[in-house]
């Protein structure tokens, strides 16, 4: 069996005097640098997630503004390009017209002048045929 001899009780006080020692100069030291440390690490990811979050949230409106100015941009693009389109056909309309308007009045002048160079064929007709004729004659 153990035998508690004198120096047990020595032995014994002088691990009680160093746990209490130990226990104020290291370990409450040690536990409250891993206390602190693990509250700062959650600091941190708490943090973090906040961050996270409010990134997510920017990001969708982002998202959401960028949207709405494609949105705004394919609006104006379409009806830009309906203007324009509408600004071609009655520029084409107008010339078409332009053209007609010119080509029949080249018709009618040609039609004039077609008319007056027949009128004087036909009186130099007359005059010739007259010429003609007095020549057959009297010759």
């Amino acid at each position: 069996m153990l035998d508690v001899n004198e120096w047990f009780f020595a032995q014994l006080a002088n691990f009680i005097l160093l746990l209490i020692i130990l226990n104020a100069i290291l370990y409450k030291p040690f536990l409250r640098l891993f206390r602190e440390r693990d509250e700062n690490t959650r600091g941190a990811i708490e943090k973090a997630k906040a961050l996270d979050s409010e990134k997510d949230g920017l990001l969708a409106q982002i998202d959401a503004k960028l949207a709405e100015a494609r949105g705004k941009a394919r609006t104006t693009f379409e009806a830009l390009s309906k203007e324009g389109a509408d600004m071609q056909r009655s520029a084409l309309e107008a010339t078409q017209n332009e053209a007609v308007e010119i080509n029949r009045k080249a018709k009618a002048d040609l039609e004039a002048a077609t008319q007056k160079a027949r009128a004087a064929l036909q009186s130099d007709v007359e005059t010739f045929a007259k010429q003609i004729v007095q020549k057959l004659v009297g010759a």
